[in-house]
């Protein structure tokens, strides 16, 4: 069954844009504007069941017809989705027109066909342009209203761009020009989705990566443009929650770009292109704008433990500065987290998502003209992956061997090694299919997750003790308050318990790496 592609870009924006983008279309395509106001009701089980396969199921009241819709929300690219469509008699959707859509195996059974009931649904005031840009035709489309699950409602506002005949980068250049002169946002939630989030409780919530679906026969260009995907979505996914100072949201964004900026590492031969420079650059940036405030959130939690490890065992003087150290904590985090946020509301992040999307969809790296780079690029990501893991692990080990001797700055080298193999292995599940793969997978990242947590936090013991140190300094800079030398004597405990810490768990991060050495490769 050949599947129907809509292919389209989302951009959320304040209403008050709408005027700014319109005025920033060629004048001579705003002729066949149409409106019109657009009520969708979406249908489920009681179990949210074709939306756990990743399906969702509408009819929409437009003028007199009913249109009945399923999309995938699981679309192969960025911009794409699977979409089926046809014309109901009624307010209901007519499952026996949809046995020849995806929904059909997820609704088997009687019982589950008679279970779908309505659940959410989208008023919508659109307006549409066709626009040209080259020689592609996009229809560019307004969108004004709410959702409503008949106890909660959330605001929409949106620009959608859809390619109706014509080339993907087109798209991709006008999604430029409008983020260039306007204040929207890519965005990679469909209205269903968000209907769902809301009926869930997780439309704020912290988002965590999901899976990778590779196949053996995939190419490994293929492979990275899935893994790259699935990055963007949890970096994008996360921002509402992180714009409310979720720790964990800030926490899964960081988890996205590293995972990202280890694919790109991994695929390295793959992606090469000066357009990948770039998007390096802009990447390491916005991680550096991320970094302090996760690092003053896990200090803080660290000071609250100590704090009370110290009231168990040591004397009252000693306790005298932690109550203001932890107030100075407590303000250096608020305003780390006023860093990320203003990072994420600036034009420069949000051209960045942009030029992320268009990088993984059309970038000039996909179509390169070099032998060698092409080779790699087609070559079935079963084998690249073995190859990529084997060396890696083999490097990682050999360096492993040495921990105890290396500084600080090599310590932190070999913890990205490790994080790389373990996000790889993440990345590469589908690639190795078969019981006796996934034990030996198991076995392996059962392994391996100890020596990743052991130099994790000998990397956080190095960075407390920088930061303690610049508090014992400079207690208090901008609250000072009386007591200062209390505040810095705490901080000069907490830098002795950090310390404290350092001999046993280099001690531990040995025994793991022994353990790692007898574990068995699963690729």
């Amino acid at each position: 069954m050949d599947t129907p592609r809509e292919i389209e870009i989302k951009l959320t924006t304040p209403p008050e844009s709408f005027s700014v983008i319109r005025g920033s279309l060629p004048a001579k395509s705003v002729r066949g504007e149409k409106s019109a106001t657009l009520v969708s009701v979406y249908f489920d089980t009681d179990k949210l069941d074709l939306h756990k396969h990743g399906l969702s199921l509408r009819v929409r009241h437009d003028g007199r017809r009913h249109l009945q819709t399923i999309k995938s929300e699981n679309g192969e690219t960025l911009s794409t989705r699977g979409e089926w469509e046809r014309t109901v008699q009624s307010d209901l959707p007519d499952l026996e027109a949809a046995q020849d859509t995806p929904i059909a195996k997820v609704l088997d059974k009687k019982k589950m066909r008679r279970g779908v009931r309505p659940i959410f649904e989208t008023r919508v005031t659109r307006t549409t342009y066709p626009i040209k840009v080259g020689d592609s035709l996009i229809e560019v489309a307004f969108d004004e209203g709410e959702i409503d699950t008949g106890r909660e409602s959330l605001r929409l506002s949106e620009v959608e761009l859809e390619l109706k005949r014509g080339h993907p980068d087109d798209l991709f250049r006008l999604a430029r020009t409008i983020t260039e002169r306007a204040s929207t946002e890519l965005a990679l939630t469909s209205k269903a989705e968000r209907g769902y989030r809301l009926i869930t409780g997780d439309e704020l919530a912290a988002i965590k990566g999901a899976p990778v679906l590779l196949r053996p026969r995939m190419t490994t260009a293929e492979a990275f443009q899935a893994i790259a995907r699935a990055c963007l979505r949890q970096l994008v996914d996360n921002l509402p929650a992180l714009r409310k100072g979720d720790s964990e949201a800030l926490h899964q964004a960081r988890v996205a770009l590293r995972r990202l900026r280890a694919a790109i590492s991994l695929f390295a031969d793959v992606v090469r292109a000066s357009s990948t420079d770039a998007i390096k650059n802009e990447l390491k940036w916005i991680t550096s704008e991320f970094g302090p405030a996760r690092e003053m959130d896990v200090l803080w939690a660290r000071a609250d433990a100590t704090a009370k490890e110290a009231q168990a065992l040591a004397a009252d003087a000693e306790l005298d500065g932690l109550p203001a150290l932890e107030d100075e904590l407590a303000h250096r985090r608020q305003r780390a987290f006023q860093r990320a946020r203003a990072a994420i509301e600036s034009p420069r992040f949000r051209m960045l998502l942009i030029d992320l999307a268009a990088w993984i969809e059309v970038g000039e790296w996909l179509t390169v003209d070099d032998p060698l780079q092409r080779a790699e690029s087609e070559l079935p990501i079963e084998r690249f992956a073995a190859s990529a893991l084997d060396r890696r692990w083999r490097s990682a080990l050999k360096r492993g061997r040495k921990l105890r001797s290396l500084d600080p700055g090599r310590r932190h080298k070999l913890r990205i090694a490790v994080k790389k193999i373990r996000y790889a292995s993440e990345f590469f599940v589908g690639v190795f299919p078969g019981s006796k793969a996934n034990r030996r997978r198991k076995a392996f990242l059962d392994t391996l997750e100890p020596v990743q947590d052991c130099l994790g936090e000998l990397n956080d013991i190095t960075v407390h003790q920088h930061l303690t140190s610049d508090l014992a300094t400079e207690p208090a800079r901008g609250t000072r308050r009386n007591g200062a030398g209390k505040t810095a004597f705490a901080a000069g405990i907490l830098s002795g318990h950090e310390q404290a810490r350092l001999a046993n768990v280099l001690d531990a991060a040995e025994r793991a790496f022994r353990r790692c050495a007898q574990v068995k490769p699963y690729w």
